[in-house]
């Protein structure tokens, strides 16, 4: 009788707690967002500039839908200087030339990738153990590799390596940047970002005039000539040329000074973020219970207006939001 009651008591507990969540409400809401448009089929995985199609085909962060890639290779690791990469998950990995589809090259490397990506005839992997890879396109030798720190669990959000001339950035699952020179096959440099114990990887990477901007879940780092780090819970980040924008766990929309100074702030009481587009004067922030936030950049004034919005994997493009099977546009 007394095990009865108790696990009476705590379902009633589990479901006053569930009914009594906190969720955004708006107290004012303009004009209902009016700018839809579907998409060839749902959206069944993403990386952070393409996302799969249930159809096999790559939909781009710039709305276009291109090759479609074979049925096995069911992850999509981006595109990549004019190629789509896609993997299985024991380490196939397949390199579709956008232009010419027919022209692809395979890699069987026998472990899980976390991404990869390709300039010239440098083919860099992070592999799902934190590993870091170089390998020569055409004789698929390999030219490096470096064991990374432990991973525990990660973000979704993986960064793609970045390539600057020789040099090849990975952004790391235990929280770094790591910069390689794919000429020398060395190491040159390793700045950490974020030294968490969970979901440290970096989940935002970026040149922003002289700096680079890489930023964590947990922290922000911005990189010249000297490093400056600041502590955020982050949702998305964005730039433009001027600042740097976020959103965070906390409901906040922020802008920074590119020295990460908070330059201005609104703040929105149990908003969860899906994602963020900056376009022009304004930021796009698309919320979690149907609503779209457009603020003002400058002024940092703001309207919110109820979105038809559908459950699904939401991946963020350059004009538009796509979530399943329907495109959110801004304009």
């Amino acid at each position: 009788m007394k095990t009865y009651i108790f696990l009476a008591s705590a379902i009633i507990l589990l479901f006053s707690a569930c009914s009594t969540k906190e969720v955004f409400e708006p107290k004012k809401v303009a004009n209902d967002w009016e700018k839809y448009a579907d998409i060839e089929d749902d959206i069944v995985d993403i990386a952070s500039n393409a996302a799969l199609l249930g159809n096999g085909k790559i939909l781009g962060r710039d709305g276009n839908v291109s090759i479609q890639i074979d049925s096995e290779y069911q992850r999509v690791l981006g595109e990549s200087d004019g190629w789509v990469l896609s993997a299985t998950i024991d380490g196939n990995l397949t390199v579709t030339s956008q232009k010419t589809p027919k022209l692809a090259k395979h890699f069987e490397l026998k472990r899980t990738i976390a991404t990869a990506g390709v300039k010239d005839n440098i083919l860099a992997v992070l592999f799902a153990n934190n590993e870091i890879a170089l390998y020569d396109m055409d004789s698929k030798e390999l030219l490096f590799k470096e064991q990374g720190g432990k991973a525990l669990a990660n973000d979704i959000r993986i960064v793609q390596p970045y390539f600057m001339n020789d040099l090849v950035i990975f952004s790391t699952l235990d929280g770094k940047i790591v910069i390689v020179n794919s000429k020398l096959k060395k190491r040159l440099r390793t700045v950490i970002v974020s030294s968490d114990d969970y979901f440290n990887n970096i989940i935002y990477f970026s040149i922003f005039g002289d700096k680079i901007i890489a930023s964590s879940d947990s922290k922000i780092l911005a990189l010249s000539q000297k490093e400056v780090r600041a502590k955020f819970e982050v949702r998305n980040i964005v730039h433009d040329d001027k600042n740097i924008f976020i959103t965070t766990k906390q409901g906040e929309i922020i802008s920074l000074t590119p020295s990460l100074q908070v330059d201005s702030k609104v703040k929105f009481p149990f908003a969860h973020f899906l994602g963020m587009i900056s376009d022009g004067d304004n930021l796009y922030v698309l919320e979690k219970e149907g609503y779209m936030i457009v603020v003002n950049k400058k002024t940092f004034d703001y309207t919110i207006h109820e979105v038809d919005l559908n459950d699904g994997l939401v991946f963020v493009g350059d004009k538009a939001f796509y979530v399943d099977n329907e495109k959110i546009l801004i304009k």
